[in-house]
């Protein structure tokens, strides 16, 4: 293989898709992270990626490296944790979730939040001040989890760039927040830091949706653009985990370039707000 040759063009040959699953194998028996049926375009991207910033001409030698480089390996799987986010993301789900799951959860003696796939955290702390505006937040317990260890501290630190905060803001108004959005942290000169009473009810903790199982009952389950970077059959197996993991009429709610409507569970659930994808679990 001519070793000048483009990266995106050696990428696309049956030989490296063959190189390629040898990494992703090496990958899952080292560290127990399992891509092998994630999307296959997204993650070759991810390696191109790693190639460039690493130099290294062929699949090949990233999997020698990943073999006999442990740092190399933590780098390699940082780059395949999908951790884009922000606070109030598509404020139009928060406001739906607002008129109309906000009611449902009025009549609970306690609510438990699953947030699968909650990066940095930033949709968790949305949907704690969400809670805490409709005096829901001291009955509630937002389980919050990611399969990245590293993002998982930052989220735990409720600390985001201050240059943010001004699109974040915009959101939270358009998702219907009724306070002053600054009320809710503080700032210095490079960071915005949320109230520690946000936290209290939070409890961050790693969990793989590929390998993992369920962790206990809930009533609202969020797993918002995760799964578009699974495979359809990886899509149905975390989707029966969810139901499964989900009480009686319990809401599912995922983001806004995945739907149910293809998945043979759909007959499982009844749409709440179709266009916002949130459902309801039925009998």
């Amino acid at each position: 293989m001519d070793q000048f040759q483009p990266l995106e063009q050696k990428l696309q040959n049956k030989h490296t898709n063959l190189e390629i699953d040898l990494l992703l194998e090496a990958v899952y028996r080292l560290s127990g992270f399992d891509f092998r049926d994630y999307n296959r375009s997204s993650i070759t991207r991810r390696i191109l990626n790693r190639m460039r910033i690493n130099n290294i001409p062929t699949v090949s030698r990233v999997l020698e490296k990943v073999i006999h480089d442990q740092q190399f390996l933590e780098q390699l799987l940082n780059d395949f944790s999908i951790n884009v986010t922000e606070m109030f993301r598509n404020p139009s789900f928060f406001k739906a979730f607002r008129q109309e799951v906000i009611p449902d959860l009025r009549n609970y003696p306690e609510i438990r939040i699953w947030h699968a796939g909650c990066a940095t955290g930033e949709e968790v702390y949305s949907m704690a001040i969400l809670l805490k505006e409709e005096q829901l937040i001291d009955k509630a317990v937002i389980y919050a989890t990611d399969m990245n260890e590293q993002v998982l501290e930052k989220a735990k630190k409720g600390a985001f760039p201050i240059h943010k905060m001004q699109a974040y803001t915009k959101n939270y108004m358009l998702a219907g927040g009724n306070d002053a959005f600054s009320e809710y942290y503080k700032t210095d000169y490079q960071f915005a830091y949320f109230h520690p009473s946000l936290l209290k009810n939070i409890i961050f903790a790693q969990h793989n949706l590929v390998t993992d199982q369920s962790f206990n009952e809930f009533h609202i389950i969020l797993c918002r653009n995760v799964l578009i970077y699974f495979s359809q059959a990886l899509q149905s197996k975390v989707h029966q985990l969810f139901y499964e993991s989900l009480s009686e009429k319990g809401f599912l709610c995922l983001g806004d370039k995945e739907t149910l409507r293809f998945d043979d569970i759909m007959e499982k659930y009844k749409e709440v707000v179709g266009n916002e994808r949130i459902y309801q679990k039925i009998n």
